[in-house]
């Protein structure tokens, strides 16, 4: 086992044994309590380096992650556990997030922290620039943080090992599995102890929702600003996060989603074209083979690439909206007549739903419409990537905690 700075071991050939000495060095810490004071000073510090100009101008999804950490939200997630129950900690924490969303790590760990938890993070060894960007901050916190952090947290790397995963899940008290279907599966073959529960984020798709009149008649800086909400929420991480919008429906007549679209389209070329967004050859193939594998499906009527960048695909029926990745800026685009005909064509893995030009009243009911078929998250334009503590349709902070009733 090599020991990295304080948060971090890295195990290059683990062995079950490694791990029963890290679980033995964690249960000896010192107990946190729900919202623990030095837990929060040390998310708040380090959310604040994360905020520095030089990090978020270079990564600007550290910019966010910082914001999420600030005093004022770290308190309000705190406040809003209220109850007539005590709150208390899970126990420990055994997360495993996925290796194409550096920033995922950080939320699901910073919240299960800010609840009390011990917990042990699993990093891919093929963790991305940002990942040691990260880590990097995180141990300068440290440095200055309470001694409790360093002997309650810990950040592992490994190779895939089903003997440090196995031990790992029967001594949590709970398993968070962030990924695809397939690493749900796998992960779900190593059992927990009988009190124990898994927490899963499988594989999700999302969209983007637009009334065609909305659009036509909104100032140009609205618009403006909408196709760079829409390029941030699309764009980073290549459109594999699982709320970066794949498909887009316009809802209106034909007439009115044609001139929208095409103006909408522009408006991102150029938002793409300025920020410097590229795409290489081996994605730009991919790109291609896609949604030519759709054009032979029968379900593209229509292809239209501008540069490698963006790719756009008009569907033959809306029903067909693809929910697999067709490659970074790929965009499926189909008509509605009205936002109810969206309640059909949702289904169980539909997560995000980012709009533009609908009131509040509408949104609701077609939530209620809905009736838990799907969508967790309906969000303006440019919020699909913001995290919040309810993901996927779950309160976080409360996962992370048990409930105690005492009664007089």
């Amino acid at each position: 086992m090599e020991d990295g700075p304080a948060l971090e071991v890295r195990f290059p050939a683990a062995t079950a044994v490694l791990v029963a000495g890290l679980l033995a060095q964690l249960g000896d810490g010192e107990p946190l309590l729900v919202g623990d004071e030095r837990v929060r000073a040390f998310l708040a510090a380090f959310g604040r380096r994360l905020l520095r100009p030089a990090s978020a101008r270079r990564h600007p999804e550290l910019g966010s992650l910082g914001f999420f950490l600030r005093p004022s939200e770290l308190t309000r997630t705190v406040e809003a556990l209220g109850g007539a129950h005590i709150r208390v900690p899970r126990g420990l924490v055994f997360h495993i997030p996925p290796a194409n969303v550096d920033t995922v790590f950080v939320y699901s760990w910073a919240l299960s922290a800010l609840m009390g938890n011990r917990n042990v993070v699993r990093l891919s060894p093929r963790a991305g620039v940002v990942t040691e960007v990260i880590l990097d901050t995180l141990h300068e916190a440290l440095a200055e943080a309470d001694p409790v952090i360093g002997a309650t947290q810990r950040i592992v790397s490994y190779d895939r090992s089903d003997a440090v995963t196995a031990a790992l899940s029967a001594a949590c008290d709970l398993r968070v599995v962030w990924g695809g279907d397939g690493s749900v599966r796998e992960i779900r073959r190593h059992p927990l102890a009988p009190h124990a529960r898994d927490l899963t984020f499988p594989d999700r798709s999302s969209f983007a929702v637009v009334r065609a009149a909305a659009w036509l008649g909104a100032p140009r800086a609205a618009r403006v600003g909408a196709a760079e909400g829409f390029v941030n929420d699309g764009y980073w991480f290549d459109q594999a996060a699982c709320s970066s919008p794949r498909t887009v429906f316009w809802v209106g007549t034909h007439g009115e989603c044609d001139s929208a679209r095409g103006d909408f389209t522009d408006h991102v070329e150029r938002v793409v074209a300025g920020r410097g967004w590229t795409v290489d050859a081996a994605m730009a193939v991919e790109k291609r083979v896609a949604t030519y594998g759709l054009a032979v499906d029968g379900v593209a009527e229509r292809i239209e690439f501008r540069g490698n960048a963006l790719a756009s695909v008009t569907l033959t029926d809306p029903a067909a909206a693809p929910r697999r990745w067709l490659g970074a800026g790929t965009f499926a685009h189909a008509r509605l007549g009205g936002l109810a005909e969206l309640v059909p064509l949702v289904e169980r893995r539909d997560q995000t739903m980012t709009h533009f030009g609908f009131g509040r009243d509408e949104l609701e009911e077609l939530a209620r419409g809905l009736a838990g078929r799907g969508v967790d998250r309906m969000v303006p334009m440019g919020g699909a990537l913001s995290f919040h503590r309810v993901w996927d349709g779950v309160d976080l902070p409360v996962e992370f905690t048990r409930l105690v009733t005492v009664t007089g």
